[in-house]
């Protein structure tokens, strides 16, 4: 017996988070019957499930997707305002879904995958897995505003966890590491300095690195990235 959003997350749907959603507005149905008890446990070699009236099963073959997101893509799996989506640069027949997220504006590294598993470790708070932005600003870096940085600044109610800082001041740039994920963190972390994004790009996940994927494409991860990503969880 398996719980039925673990369940629902292992077929590639959604997070678990986002299955209890579901779960509890009435879109899934087990054995023609919808449910709304999140603490119920399924038989997935006999139960039939359906979410929002589509059969769901686990699929055999499981992927894992390195894209460089370019911007003006969202990373939801549908797009009620007609944006374009991050799936629209993926050519699978397998249903995948985006890692967490990066906003519409920002490019870099994102992770796609069919394993709710590795997906729910991946964004677990537990792991604290590492994520590098490469941040252009507009304004004066300086010592004070890096140590602030660094130790934790107010986002909005919240206290961000220190960070790992450094700066290129000829360019004008901060390398900013961070093992949260809260909505637009960095971004909201240097407007909390006065300083204005101009560019913002995620380039390392734990140990994985964007390297020289270009722009708009993606590859399969090979079993040294996975090794390499699932030593952190």
């Amino acid at each position: 017996m398996i719980r039925l959003n673990k369940y629902i997350a292992e077929c590639g749907v959604c997070s678990r988070r986002s299955a209890d959603t579901l779960i509890q507005s009435g879109k899934v149905c087990v054995n023609g019957e919808i449910v709304t008890n999140l603490g119920i446990k399924i038989d997935e070699t006999i139960d039939n499930v359906k979410v929002k009236n589509k059969i769901i099963k686990k699929e055999n073959k499981l992927v894992y997707i390195m894209l460089n997101k370019p911007k003006g893509y969202v990373t939801t799996s549908k797009e009620q305002f007609g944006r374009k989506s991050v799936l629209d640069l993926i050519n699978t027949n397998l249903r995948v879904y985006p890692i967490g997220r990066l906003d519409m504006y920002t490019e870099g590294l994102l992770l796609l995958t069919n394993d709710g598993n590795f997906a729910n470790e991946m964004m677990h708070p537990k792991n604290k897995i590492e994520k590098k932005y490469i941040v252009s600003v507009k304004g004066n870096i300086t010592s004070e505003k890096i140590d602030l940085l660094k130790k934790g600044v107010d986002i909005g109610g919240y206290i961000t966890k220190p960070a790992k800082v450094k700066s290129n001041f000829e360019k004008n740039e901060l390398e900013i590491v961070i093992s949260e994920g809260k909505n637009r963190q960095v971004r909201r972390m240097c407007e909390a300095v006065k300083l204005k994004v101009l560019n913002l790009q995620r380039t390392k996940i734990g140990n994985l690195e964007l390297g020289n994927l270009e722009l708009g494409k993606y590859r399969y991860l090979n079993k040294n990235d996975l090794e390499k990503i699932k030593s952190h969880i």
